[in-house]
């Protein structure tokens, strides 16, 4: 057992497994907080470094592209401090720190793992029920249904259409940008009606605009990554394999569905106009937002 104990948390590595367990420190970012102890099999792993520093090392543990739903959804984006792949060292445990890590890099090459993508996720994402109170709602998914609740500070035009309700068989994919503290995220979930609408986050019904705390608004990538993980695998889309001419013709809709989808949003948008939820400005606005999506 190769193991390394930090107010940052801890790594232990049995030969198999690499268990990644957050410190209870209140240092330690909130979003690795919540995610928990994460178990990553060998043969998840790309690749481990640690990257020395004068007042602090740190061990950073690649993964393979395509095994671990939570780096497929957030895309790199998750901040240094709420990467659970990452563990800050003091420098007097920098020695403790190299064995780890080359304990790690002897069993990749005496199992030969390879570094290619994975065609399967290999972790199994945040576990569910999970439910994430964030600046323009409360967002909840059960393993086959997500579940959106507007606050009061939501935009009135996704207050007036209520708790929207998505069933994963109707979802393409997940968007996922982070609050940075200089310019809003966004959580959106893409369907087969939605996936070309161009509208706002602030506007889409489908999306949570990221606006307030930017700490607790990166919990929403939980959701995001146990959505993804329920999702068709990235190497699973046929049009992935197809030539990039014939690829952009797969993702084109039938101009008939397409027709027919471009007019129920406008229809919904007749409707909110007439019942007073959205001004003349604010119908302007949005159904040129529509109509530029399509």
């Amino acid at each position: 057992m190769a193991e390394i104990v930090q107010r940052d948390g801890r790594w232990a590595f049995d030969g198999t497994t690499v268990r990644i367990t957050p410190g209870l420190h209140r240092s330690v970012a909130l979003f690795r907080q919540t995610y928990g102890e994460i178990a990553v099999p060998l043969e998840a792993v790309a690749g481990v470094v640690h990257e020395p520093g004068r007042r602090h090392s740190r061990l950073r543990l690649r993964l393979r592209e395509g095994a671990d739903p939570l780096l497929q959804a957030t895309g790199g984006r998750l901040p240094d401090a709420a990467d659970p792949y990452r563990l800050r060292v003091e420098a007097d445990r920098a020695g403790v720190a190299e064995y780890v890590a080359e304990e790690i890099r002897t069993a990749l090459l005496l199992d030969q793992v390879p570094q290619e993508p994975t065609d399967a996720y290999l972790l199994p994402g945040p576990p569910v029920p999970v439910s994430v109170r964030s600046s323009d709602g409360t967002v909840s998914f059960d393993g086959t249904r997500v579940r959106i609740d507007w606050s009061d500070g939501s935009d009135r035009v996704k207050r007036a259409t209520g708790p929207r309700i998505i069933d994963v068989a109707d979802l393409v994919r997940v968007e996922w940008l982070p609050h940075s503290g200089y310019e809003e995220g966004h959580l959106r979930f893409l369907t087969r009606e939605t996936v070309f609408s161009q509208l706002p986050p602030e506007k889409d019904p489908y999306a949570l605009d990221l606006w307030g705390s930017a700490r607790r608004d990166l919990l929403t990538a939980l959701v995001a990554a146990a959505v993804t993980a329920r999702l068709p695998h990235p190497s699973a889309r046929d049009s992935a394999l197809l030539p990039r001419h014939r690829r952009e013709a797969a993702a084109a809709p039938p101009p008939a569905d397409h027709h027919d989808v471009l007019l129920r949003r406008l229809r919904e948008l007749g409707e909110l106009h007439r019942d007073g939820v959205l001004t003349d400005e604010e119908f302007a606005r949005t159904k040129a937002a529509v109509l530029r999506g399509f």
